[in-house]
């Protein structure tokens, strides 16, 4: 091929070096660069001397978080842009540095044993050796555990504000969260419907940290916590149940399962929600989802993500009446299933 017809190299190499890109926003996050400037503008001999960042690294590492968007430069000054302000200032409630952090500290490192997972189809992660579920470490240890349901809150807040505005929950009194985590789908959901009553559905560990974070957004008289394992115990009776991010962690004679106890719970009428980064049909757009799900064969022993056609059709064979697919945001879809 002549050098001037040749195809562009650009998007293979962005690719190659994106890890660049991740990790300096990783250590920004770790050493609280947004939380440190969302105080006020700061000069680099001041900024590196706070966070404790060496002479050499300094100007490189703050000019490198200016070219990638993440800080803004006038006049010699460091500050925040208006997205890192919101979101990474730990602070502030509309934090999602949490995912951020796990990404860092966990899947950064899981994620160098793709090519192994490829080969075994075995899970890369803290339980790989005796190929134990997700949870099982993470649950017994108190201090990742909370670093774990920050983050998943990290990763779902837009999803949980729009499943609180999207669906119609005037039709409903009652709901419950299954695999609650922190919490903050089943917050969002109480702080924009004020006539619901909800509960969040998980292993017992996970109670202190649901209740505090209830506590935090003053809805303690509407919102409960609930022990229990999905796999063992019946589901909470409710007019609506909603699990985010939680198929995807089984295989599929489990999915199945825990879509046959959400329709037992619920009542005629009542709703399930299942929402994740759902992939497209097509399997061609969605290379979050797709992504999503090749973190799923590092992180379980047979987790994986699926398209909306999928999971309507396993909703319709555990005996949902209707079932339609609608639109969050970004990657992010919700499967609907009514009984």
């Amino acid at each position: 091929m002549a050098e001037n017809t040749a195809p562009s190299a650009d998007h293979i190499l962005e690719t190659c070096f994106a890890f660049w890109s991740s990790k300096v926003l990783f250590s920004a996050v770790e050493m609280g660069v947004f939380t440190e400037l969302a105080k006020g503008a700061e000069e680099l001999e001041t900024l590196q001397g706070r966070l404790g960042i060496h002479p050499r690294a300094g100007c490189d590492f703050f000019d490198t978080l200016v070219a990638l968007g993440f800080l803004r430069r006038t006049e010699g000054k460091y500050a925040n842009t208006a997205a890192t302000d919101f979101y990474l200032d730990r602070h502030k409630p509309s934090y999602i540095g949490g995912i951020l952090e796990m990404a860092n500290q966990r899947l950064y490192q899981h994620w160098s044993h793709l090519t192994t997972a490829l080969r075994t189809g075995k899970q890369q992660n803290e339980g790989k050796d005796a190929q134990r579920e997700p949870f099982a470490v993470l649950y017994a240890d108190p201090a990742r555990l909370k670093t774990f349901l920050a983050a998943m809150t990290g990763i779902s807040r837009g999803a949980n504000m729009a499943i609180a505005r999207k669906l119609p929950w005037a039709k409903y009194k009652t709901y419950a969260d299954v695999g609650t985590a922190q919490g903050d789908l089943a917050v969002q959901i109480a702080l924009a419907n004020s006539h619901l009553q909800g509960l969040g559905f998980d292993l017992a560990e996970v109670g202190p940290i649901f209740e505090e974070y209830v506590e935090q957004h003053h809805l303690d008289a509407r919102l409960r916590f609930q022990p229990g394992n999905f796999f063992e115990d019946p589901l909470p009776k409710v007019d609506v149940i909603t699990m985010g991010h939680i198929l995807h962690d089984w295989n599929l004679e489990e999915k199945k399962m825990l879509l046959r106890k959400a329709h037992e719970a619920l009542p005629d009428g009542g709703a399930v929600v299942i929402y994740e980064s759902i992939i497209d049909d097509d399997r061609s757009r969605n290379a979050f989802g797709l992504m999503m799900s090749l973190n799923m064969l590092i992180e379980s022993p047979g987790g994986f993500d699926y398209t909306g056609r999928d999971c309507m059709g396993w909703m319709k064979e555990v005996g949902f009446r209707e079932a339609h697919v609608e639109h969050l945001l970004g990657p992010e879809s919700m499967v609907v299933g009514i009984k």
